[in-house]
């Protein structure tokens, strides 16, 4: 594949040099078998400007601090996410006791208050971050195409789709088995909307990074 990716940039690199128009060029490949997206982002490293020679776009490029930032964002929003996960199942579960349990028995309150603490330093450090980030990508769009970026969200999208099919297989084995209670569908619920909600705004984050214009 990246084979392929380097002779479809050369190729398209020759022919701008022969001065061949672009819509030519991209007949030609298409002709050939190449797809829109395939030549879209080739030629997309070629600015349109009036000079002889094609003139390069410059590239994104991955600093030690970036990465850093990056690293620490997600690492953020996971901790958030699984904090906040469980803080919601301990509310649950008070409200939804089961048996004869009483608040004391259902609430573990050293874990209670590690995601409370937790969640008190995550979230705005999440937030933080997001702002920052987002501000750097405005000043300079070309961050938008980081690699690391592209990497962890990615990852993220991998991760929350996993939480998303497990948790819908597990709501479909206990409906077979026929024991779907109030307490376990709002478990299954929250799990739902964590992930779905990451899921969604990543995805949502993902096409516009990927989006030509």
């Amino acid at each position: 594949m990246a084979a392929g990716s380097a002779e479809l940039e050369r190729f398209i690199e020759q022919a701008l040099i022969a001065g061949h128009p672009r819509a030519a060029v991209q007949r030609a490949l298409l002709d050939a078998g190449w797809s829109q997206a395939q030549i879209d982002g080739a030629m997309q490293q070629w600015a349109s400007v009036d000079f002889p020679l094609p003139v390069p776009r410059p590239s994104a490029s991955l600093s030690a601090r970036e990465a850093f930032e990056y690293l620490v964002l997600f690492t953020a929003l996971y901790l958030s996410i699984w904090h906040l996960g469980h803080l919601l199942f301990a509310l649950i579960n008070v409200m939804l006791p089961q048996g004869g349990n009483t608040f004391f028995s259902v609430v573990d309150s050293s874990r209670v208050r590690f995601s409370v603490s937790s969640l008190i330093i995550s979230w705005p450090l999440f937030v933080w971050l997001s702002w920052r980030i987002a501000r750097a990508v405005a000043r300079q769009p070309l961050k938008r195409l980081s690699p690391v970026r592209r990497w962890l969200t990615y990852l993220t999208l991998f991760i929350a789709a996993s939480v998303l099919i497990g948790d819908l297989i597990s709501l479909v084995n206990t409906l077979l088995g026929g024991e779907l209670s109030a307490r376990f569908a709002l478990k299954t619920a929250v799990v739902a909307l964590l992930a779905g909600g990451v899921f969604g705004w990543y995805l949502h984050d993902l096409r516009q990074e990927e989006d030509p214009a």
